[in-house]
C-alpha cells in the first residue's frame, strides 16, 4: 500500500490547527510598545520588563476566517504572485525564453573547448556565479520577495541543463537566502538591528563578510553535490515526478520557432525608448544605497543607451530576441529599482506587468488575446496565491491568541543563569524559533532586540554578538518555514510539493544552523573588530 504524502495546503492547514490548540494551554500575554526611530524610520519596539499576562484569548472557529484574513495580510505577496504569473505566461506564449535558453546551452557547450573551464566543469561554473550574485543581492539589499519572480526564469533553465526544479530554486531564492543570512550590508535586519542595540551602523563587518563567505561556501557546496547527482541520475530527483510539468513545457524544438520582426515590435520598442529617454531627463542621476554608504550615478540615462543600442540589434535579427532584452533590463530597472528608489513588491509587480504586455505587443498579440493569456497566467499560478494566503492565517492565529509575546517571554527567561557561549547559542536557537513564528527580519529585530541586547549587557555578552545571533537565526529558517510568503510563493510557482522541499532542504538546515552555532563561538571568545 502506497503511503499519500498530505497536500500542501493540508500540511499549513494542520499548523494552523496546532497553533489554534497552543492558544488554549499557553497563558495569554503582551509587552507594551513604543515607537523609536531608527536609522531615519519610525520602529514600533517593546519597553524593557514591561511583559503582563493577559485574559486568555482560546482561537476556536477563527481557523476557519484565518485564511480570510491570512489573504488580508498577505495580499501585497499574493497580488504580486498573479500579476507576475500573467506577464510570465504572456512572454512564454511567445517562446523567447525558449530561444533563449537553446541559445545559452549551445553558448556553454563552446566553453567546453577551453580545459580549465572544461575540468571545472561549465554548468558547475554557471551554477556558482549565478548563486553567488543572488548572494550578494540577499546580504546587500536584502532580496527576498523578488525571487519569486526569478524562479520562472530559473526553474525552465535549470530543467533545460539536466537537473530538477529544486536545482531552478536554488540558484536564486536559495542563493539569495544564504546572502541574507550572512547580511554584509543589509538594511532590513543588520541595519535595524544594530540600531535598536544603538551600534554603529553596518559595524564588525569584517567578520560578517567571512561568516558570509563560509556559508556560502557550504549552501553552493551543497547544491553543486546534489545538482552533480541530478545530472548522473534524474530519476533521482524527489520531484522527478512533479517536474513533468516543467519537462513537457520545454519540449519545444527550436526548429518550430519562426524567426522573424513584425512591425509591431519596432513601435514597441519606439515607445519603450522614448518612456525611457523622458524619464533619464527627469532622473538624470540616482543616489544607489548600499549598506550604509551610497553613490550618485547616471544609472538610468545609462541602461536607456544600451536599451536603444541592444534594442536596435536585437530586433534586427528576430522579435524573440527583442523579448529577451526586454527582460534583461526589465531585471536592470529592478535593481535601479530597489537600490535607489526602495521599490517593493508593487513597483516590482508593475515593472513585469509591463514587460508582459509590451512582449505581448511585440508578438502582434491584440487586446483580446493578451487579456486571455494574462487570465491563463494567473489561473495557473493561483494555487501558489492561495497557499501563501492560507500560511498567512497561522500568524493570525498566533498573533489573534495572544500568544507570541508570552512565548518571547519564556524564551528569553530561559536564558538566566548560563555562561557567555551557552547564553548567546540560546539567543540564537531562540531566534531561530521566533522565524518559524514571525518570517518577517525587520518585524522580528523590532521585536526581540530591544530585549535581547540589554539581557546581553547582563551576561557580558557584546551587542554585536547578540545582533550576529539573531541575523543568522533570522537567515536560515527563512528556507524551510511554512508561514513565509516568499518560500510558499516561490514552491507554488516551481510546482515543489512543501513536504518534498523540507525533506530536501532539511540536511542543509541542519549544516547551516550548525555552522551558525560555530560561527557565533569567536564572536565571545575573540577581541573581534566591532565586536
Amino acid at each position: 500500500m502506497i503511503k499519500r504524502v498530505p497536500h500542501t495546503f493540508v500540511i499549513v492547514f494542520s499548523i494552523i490547527l496546532f497553533s489554534a490548540v497552543l492558544t488554549w494551554f499557553v497563558p495569554g500575554g503582551s509587552f507594551e510598545r513604543e515607537t523609536v526611530t531608527v536609522n531615519g524610520v519610525n520602529r514600533e519596539i517593546i519597553k524593557a520588563d514591561s511583559f503582563h499576562f493577559t485574559e486568555q484569548q482560546p482561537q476556536t472557529w477563527q481557523i476557519f476566517s484565518a485564511f480570510f484574513d491570512g489573504f488580508c495580510n498577505t495580499s501585497e505577496i499574493i497580488v504580486f504572485i498573479l500579476m507576475i504569473g500573467g506577464a510570465f505566461w504572456i512572454m512564454n506564449d511567445s517562446k523567447a525564453i525558449d530561444v533563449g535558453i537553446f541559445s545559452f546551452l549551445k553558448f556553454t557547450k563552446k566553453l567546453e573547448h577551453w580545459t580549465l573551464i572544461r575540468k571545472l566543469g561549465v554548468e558547475n561554473i554557471i551554477i556558482t556565479l549565478i548563486m553567488l550574485l543572488f548572494s550578494v543581492f540577499g546580504a546587500v539589499f536584502g532580496m527576498s520577495e523578488e525571487t519569486i519572480a526569478f524562479t520562472i526564469i530559473f526553474v525552465p533553465l535549470a530543467i533545460s541543463m539536466g537537473y530538477d526544479s529544486i536545482v531552478g530554486v536554488s540558484l536564486c531564492f536559495v542563493a539569495a537566502a544564504l546572502g541574507f543570512a550572512g547580511a554584509v550590508l543589509n538594511p532590513f535586519t543588520i541595519g535595524i538591528a544594530q540600531g535598536l542595540s544603538n551600534l554603529p551602523l553596518f559595524s564588525g563587518i569584517e567578520y560578517r563578510l567571512f561568516s558570509w563567505l563560509i556559508i556560502n561556501l557550504a549552501g553552493f557546496s551543497y547544491v553543486l553535490w546534489y545538482a552533480r547527482r541530478i545530472k548522473k541520475n534524474p530519476e533521482k530527483s524527489l520531484v522527478y515526478e512533479d517536474d513533468a510539468y516543467w519537462r513537457n513545457r520545454n519540449a519545444i524544438k527550436t526548429e518550430e520557432v519562426i524567426f522573424h520582426t513584425p512591425l509591431r515590435a519596432w513601435v514597441v520598442f519606439l515607445l519603450t525608448s522614448t518612456a525611457l529617454i523622458a524619464y533619464s531627463i527627469l532622473f538624470p542621476v540616482s543616489e544607489l544605497k548600499v549598506g550604509n554608504s551610497s553613490i550618485e550615478l547616471p544609472v538610468v540615462p545609462i541602461s536607456t543607451a544600451l536599451f536603444l543600442i541592444s534594442g536596435f540589434l536585437s530586433l534586427r535579427k528576430t522579435v524573440h530576441y527583442f523579448i529577451l532584452n526586454l527582460l534583461a533590463f526589465t531585471i536592470v530597472f529592478l535593481i535601479i529599482g530597489v537600490m535607489g528608489y526602495e521599490w517593493y513588491v508593487m513597483e516590482i509587480a508593475a515593472l513585469f506587468f509591463a514587460m508582459g504586455l509590451l512582449a505581448g505587443l511585440s508578438m502582434g498579440k491584440t487586446a483580446n488575446e493578451l487579456t486571455k493569456l494574462f487570465i491563463e497566467g494567473s489561473k495557473d499560478i493561483l494555487s501558489a496565491a492561495m497557499v501563501v494566503g492560507l500560511a498567512g492565517g497561522i500568524i493570525v492565529i498566533l498573533r489573534n491568541g495572544q500568544i507570541i509575546d508570552t512565548i518571547l517571554y519564556y524564551m528569553a527567561q530561559s536564558m538566566q543563569g548560563f555562561g557567555k557561549i551557552a547564553s548567546v547559542e540560546i539567543m540564537y536557537l531562540i531566534q531561530n524559533g521566533i522565524n518559524l513564528i514571525i518570517p518577517s527580519g525587520s518585524a522580528k529585530a523590532a521585536l526581540t532586540m530591544p530585549i535581547m541586547s540589554q539581557f546581553s549587557d547582563l551576561v557580558g555578552v557584546s551587542r554585536q554578538a547578540t545582533v550576529m545571533a539573531f541575523q543568522f537565526g533570522d537567515g536560515f529558517t527563512n528556507m524551510l518555514t511554512p508561514t513565509s510568503g516568499v518560500l510558499i510563493g516561490v514552491l507554488g510557482i516551481a510546482r515543489i510539493p512543501y513536504e518534498k522541499w523540507f525533506k530536501w532542504i532539511g540536511p542543509l538546515m541542519l549544516i547551516l544552523i550548525t555552522l551558525g552555532a560555530l560561527l557565533l563561538i569567536p564572536t565571545v571568545l575573540l577581541q573581534l573588530n566591532g565586536f
